[in-house]
């Protein structure tokens, strides 16, 4: 852990950096800022944005929160954005597009302005229900982790943080505003942002989160299967997916969202005869990760985790004192139709992820002749890697 004067080293190089990204996308922050004012509401910078000014890593994407209501940030942005949708209007979202010249650049900026808000499930509802608040500090408390938030006051640019976020970042730890247990019972599925947060900014989850997640890991159980699809995918496409799937898995979320992965610990026989194919699958799929040349690819990654769930269904112990797993992949690409349905996914990506499961047994440079598989071009390779060590 980083001590004392580290931190405070990190947390001035943070703030500077912050300036610098806030400086950047002035123009359009500033302008809207002003329109708010002068319709008499606060205007801030928040949650995300924040956190990736402070990283020196602010992109198009801006997040802003206010105290004017939904039909007033409506009024307020119709003239002065290039495209308006209201479908978050629900949830007290407002969605805008804008170009503005940063520089000698024109950028086009995808906004999000929310009103100052506080949500929470009941025991029976699979969607939060949603109230306003009146205040950027009652917004900014239910948050999901304290290095989400934090405000910057427009136009002023004054730092708002009442929960330490900006210590949380320099030391790369992710905590929650109020009590973990709070934070989880509002909405479940900051536990799979935990995963997900830890796997794409490579930060620590703080002991007592990681307690409150094994201990509350069923309350998942309430949200609906497409949130944690679109939770999953984040995590499994970001920079260090392994992180997040062990964190899932350890916390015993993973048995209610994707079960086939813990299950892949299987229990080894006494001479050792299999390899431990939960460790396997997590290499095979940073090995995917390496095949990818434009970019993170879901299909890829997602058929690399799943190539080998089929294993605990198929495991024999033959009388030669070989342990085989005969046609895992047949099942396997089963079992993944199966799952990857009741997750939402669409009917071409189940299609394609079972295929790739299916065939990850064959010999390289399957499928390229006639009638290519889905993804062939980067399959080419793959199935040596994904079947490395295998027993068939």
């Amino acid at each position: 852990m980083p001590n004392a004067n580290e931190e405070t080293s990190a947390l001035s190089q943070a703030q500077d950096r912050a300036v610098s990204e806030l400086l950047r996308v002035a123009p359009v922050a500033d302008d809207l800022a002003r329109r708010f004012e002068e319709a008499g509401f606060s205007l801030a910078l928040v949650g995300g944005s924040v956190r990736d000014a402070l990283l020196g890593r602010l992109g198009n994407d801006l997040d802003f929160t206010t105290d004017a209501r939904p039909q007033d940030v409506l009024k307020i942005i119709r003239p002065w954005a290039d495209a308006v949708w209201d479908v978050g209007i629900a949830f007290g979202t407002v969605g805008a597009q804008k170009e503005a010249r940063v520089g000698d650049t024109d950028r086009n900026f995808q906004i999000e302005v929310t009103t100052y808000r506080s949500e929470a499930y009941d025991r029976t509802s699979r969607k939060p229900e949603v109230s306003y608040g009146d205040s950027i500090e009652e917004d900014l408390v239910r948050r999901d982790f304290t290095v989400n938030a934090m405000a910057v006051a427009l136009p002023e640019k004054r730092f708002i943080d009442p929960h330490g976020g900006r210590a949380d970042l320099a030391a790369r730890v992710l905590r929650t505003p109020g009590t973990p247990e709070e934070s989880f019972s509002d909405d479940p599925l900051r536990m799979m942002r935990a995963a997900r947060f830890a796997a794409q900014l490579d930060f620590e989850v703080a002991p007592e989160v990681v307690t409150a997640m094994k201990e509350m890991a069923g309350r998942i159980e309430i949200v609906s299967a497409e949130r944690v699809r679109d939770e999953l995918n984040k995590l499994i496409l970001s920079a260090h997916p392994r992180k997040g799937l062990s964190l899932l898995v350890d916390t015993g979320i993973a048995e209610y969202v994707l079960p086939e992965l813990p299950a892949l610990h299987l229990e080894r026989d006494e001479h050792h005869r299999h390899k431990d194919v939960y460790d396997h699958t997590l290499i095979v799929v940073e090995q995917a990760m390496a095949l990818e040349e434009d970019g993170p690819d879901l299909t890829l990654r997602l058929a690399a985790l799943l190539h080998d769930i089929g294993k605990p269904r198929t495991r024999r112990f033959e009388k030669d004192g070989r342990v085989s797993f005969h046609h895992h992949e047949m099942v396997g690409a089963k079992m993944t139709k199966k799952r990857m349905t009741a997750l939402k996914y669409s009917n071409e990506l189940v299609k394609d992820v079972s295929r790739l499961v299916e065939l990850h047994l064959r010999f390289h440079g399957y499928g390229t002749g006639s009638g290519r598989t889905p993804r062939s071009a980067a399959m080419s390779v793959t199935p040596d890697r994904f079947s490395a060590g295998s027993t068939s």
